[in-house]
């Protein structure tokens, strides 16, 4: 049990600073995500991972990873937010492909 707490522990120190620099960077990540929600999912995420697949990461692929994670979250929904017309227009864009 200890070790699961130590190794939730490691992803959150690691996640933790990527997410933050990763938010700080980009608006619609600020104005779309919550970093905290952001960062337990993302721990609960990568713990499937064993210490060892983790560690053997490194920090510019996690940084990939995690941008790309966060780009799914962030445009997840978009559509509920349109308008009727914005979504006749995308329909539309989308069937003339």
């Amino acid at each position: 049990m200890q070790e699961v707490l130590n190794y939730n522990q490691e992803l959150h120190n690691r996640i933790s600073p990527i997410v933050d620099k990763l938010i700080q960077g980009n608006s619609l990540y600020q104005v779309k995500l919550n970093q905290h929600e952001m960062i337990e999912m993302l721990v609960d995420l990568f713990g499937q991972f064993s210490p060892e697949e983790m560690r053997e990461i490194n920090e510019d692929d996690l940084i990939k990873r995690i941008d790309k994670i966060l780009v799914l979250e962030a445009v997840s929904g978009t559509l509920n937010d349109l308008t009727p017309e914005q979504i006749a227009i995308f329909d539309a864009a989308v069937e003339g492909r």
